[in-house]
């Protein structure tokens, strides 16, 4: 497992009122994976993410980053994680060049082994490598927090809400450098709010509100329950035969009550009613 997190708890006080960030959360990530953190604002994600950089300090609970203890080794868990956050922390009197010469010195990368012309290639920002950061656009800007976080070569990248606010273009071209990074190795955990991100990366996807965990599953498992849709009729007549194609649907009979359960995916409600209507079966 690349991330390991058991019972973490964390609690904060807000004008003496104490409010539950993250109660008994446990995940286990899986080494290569897409992970998606899918909840609505304050659900808890950002708090987990901000345990994990050392910014917050949790109340309770273990955390292993590839087996090493977070708590005991913190400074090589940091070496092994690289974090791209919500807000554009960029200084604006940097090029992309200087800001990630001074990210690989901060995390102790010797100048020989450093690969920033690489990075700023693969990120897209090569032309713009000797631009002030305050010149770029927001698409730009985007790509070099993912380039900051790429400097010390780590195993595991949590992006946290990466598109929230940019456009369909931006958002279509971070997907596809998200998925490069999963493709060259690199464990991705991804916070969002948007279901269809998570849909398009995730491999498993955990859904979190009040820091507390609702669901977590393979991706396929918990895009077919959401698929499964639930219909009732209230039929005219009490005496009928159901079609024989109406069972494929499951149906559930209670005097004049029938219902019945499709997959949208592969059937549409006009195509239930058809067969009721083909049949001579009336409803209200």
């Amino acid at each position: 497992m690349s991330i390991q997190a058991k019972n973490i708890n964390k609690s904060f006080n807000k004008n003496d009122v104490k409010i539950d960030a993250l109660l008994d959360f446990t995940v286990d990530i899986p080494q290569g994976s897409v992970f998606g953190l899918l909840g609505p604002n304050g659900a808890g994600k950002s708090t987990f993410i901000n345990i994990l950089a050392g910014l917050v300090k949790k109340d309770s609970g273990k955390i292993l980053v590839e087996g090493i203890d977070h708590d005991k080794e913190l400074k090589l868990c940091k070496r092994k994680v690289g974090i791209v956050p919500q807000e554009l922390n960029i200084d604006p009197f940097f090029t992309p060049y200087q800001l990630l010469e001074l990210q690989a010195g901060l995390y102790g990368v010797q100048k020989k082994d450093r690969i920033t012309k690489e990075i700023l290639k693969r990120v897209g920002l090569k032309d713009q490598k000797n631009s002030y950061a305050r010149t770029l656009s927001g698409g730009m800007r985007r790509r070099l927090l993912i380039a900051k976080a790429l400097v010390h070569n780590p195993n595991i990248i949590i992006l946290d809400e990466p598109t929230a606010g940019v456009d369909v273009e931006l958002r279509q071209n971070l997907w596809s450098y998200i998925r490069e990074l999963n493709q060259m190795g690199k464990t991705i955990c991804l916070t969002t709010h948007y279901l269809e991100e998570a849909e398009k990366l995730c491999d498993q996807i955990l859904i979190m509100n009040k820091g507390k965990i609702i669901l977590n599953e393979k991706k396929d498992k918990i895009l077919k329950m959401i698929s499964l849709k639930k219909v009732t009729f209230i039929l005219d007549q009490k005496n009928y035969i159901l079609p024989e194609k109406i069972k494929a649907f499951n149906p559930t009979v209670n005097k004049n009550s029938l219902k019945l359960e499709y997959d949208k995916n592969n059937y549409q409600l006009k195509d239930i009613i058809e067969i009721l209507r083909l049949n001579n079966i009336e409803f209200s």
